[in-house]
């Protein structure tokens, strides 16, 4: 489906969100070190466990509302809610509200994200939803290869201009969603517009969600992600833990005697940035090679890679083995994410779609909460041993989900 043939909701979507996450790359990797220098590094990692709450909350919620306010309402609420928390940290005089501000801006982002997706899944016919997700995911891409190296120096240096720069971003992504973007809720889901207090929308809400986590296919789906997922995380996590602790300074190339000398940072820094530039380059293309496969053999074949291409990291710590095994934990990572997506839009009933996208994010969530306790077994155990966790999780994966399609007689969208 070519972008010149898209629903005008989508284009402005599209160079909005790439726009954005430019900007978001310029100062998120950076977060922790700045709370970490203002506030001291044992009160920034209690304080980095909070926002993933706000996320969950925030997802749930939008995504509910998505389903009786519509998309655009949603989408119009998070962005607003993000264009003011920017504002905040630019202004703000103290380090607290800083964090407030900040939680505020992930706040706002989980608000918008399940209405975002329902909308494409609205628009989109549903052989051509991967296709469209993988455009979405380049542009977001774009932004965290080029974006943390530009955020290196403005961030540190010129921060206030650039929290400014994003505020003054969303605000015209705001007002380009209110004058262009028209609303596409489903006119099966107006049933649910019927007037009630704030508390009832509530209540309402959380037994849809009730009835969403009785699903026993949704749930198997949400858990075989989960271990997933904590394989396909550690790229930030015990990753570069294992890449700074364990692989030697060395050199890239060598020619007349002369050397390009990395050292272990910047080694870490190549893998990152090799990552990014995988992403950015090979995931239309991939998208479109697999858009005919299954989504159980893409999902199986995604958690397979991550898992072997993240246990062969420990087996060599020379510089070209660690590019070779890179490409193939990041291919495991780039086959998944348009077809995740694909899925539980084709999935969720046309009425509840808003709801199981929010659902959906648990996944992510809940996988963001458990990854990080391979950096805190690696004091106890050697890297083969964290690598042959990560591996496990993910054949764990493959059971999950060889047994979800079991369950779930799969539609041919072929």
């Amino acid at each position: 489906m070519q972008i010149r043939l898209w629903d005008n909701n989508l284009k402005v979507r599209l160079l909005g969100e790439a726009l954005f996450n430019m900007l978001f790359w310029m100062y998120f990797p950076f977060i922790t070190v700045y709370f970490g220098v203002a506030l001291g590094n044992h009160i920034a990692g209690i304080l980095m466990t909070v926002p993933p709450i706000f996320s969950i909350i925030g997802s749930l919620l939008g995504g509910a509302l998505a389903d009786r306010l519509g998309r655009r309402p949603i989408m119009l609420l998070g962005a607003s809610l993000q264009t003011i928390m920017f504002a905040l940290f630019a202004l703000s005089p103290s380090h607290w509200i800083d964090y407030a501000a900040f939680i505020g801006i992930g706040f706002g982002g989980s608000i918008y994200r399940p209405a975002s997706s329902a909308m494409v899944a609205d628009l989109v016919p549903v052989q051509e939803r991967r296709q469209v997700f993988a455009t979405f995911t380049t542009a977001n891409n774009l932004g965290a290869v080029l974006g943390p190296a530009l955020g290196a120096i403005f961030f540190f240096q010129y921060r206030q201009e650039l929290l400014w720069s994003c505020s003054f971003v969303l605000l015209i992504y705001f007002i380009a969603i209110y004058f262009i973007v028209h609303e596409t809720l489903p006119a099966g889901a107006n049933s649910l517009k019927a007037t009630s207090s704030i508390l009832q929308v509530f209540k309402e809400q959380w037994k849809g969600y009730g009835i969403i986590f009785r699903d026993k296919v949704f749930l198997v789906y949400i858990l075989a992600g989960i271990f997933a997922l904590v394989a396909i995380m550690q790229l930030d996590l015990y990753l570069a833990v294992y890449v700074i602790d364990y692989v030697p300074s060395q050199a890239l190339f060598s020619w007349n005697g002369h050397s390009l000398m990395l050292s272990s940072t910047e080694i870490l820094g190549w893998v990152l940035g090799l990552n990014g530039l995988l992403f950015v380059l090979f995931i239309l293309p991939v998208t479109k090679w697999l858009r005919n496969w299954k989504e159980r053999d893409v999902f199986v074949l995604s958690s397979l890679l991550s898992g072997v291409g993240t246990f062969a990291l420990g087996l060599n710590t020379n510089i070209w083995f660690l590019f070779f095994v890179t490409i193939i934990f990041t291919f495991g990572e780039m086959v998944r994410s348009p077809v995740t997506q694909s899925f539980i839009s084709r999935y969720a009933p046309e009425h509840a779609r808003g709801q199981y996208m929010g659902a959906d994010s648990l996944q992510f969530t809940i996988g963001r909460f458990l990854a990080p306790v391979t950096v805190f077994l690696s004091t106890w155990l050697p890297p083969m041993g964290i690598f042959s966790i990560i591996l496990l999780s993910a054949f764990v994966s493959i059971v999950l989900y060889i047994l979800l399609f079991r369950m779930y007689v799969e539609e041919d969208t072929a």
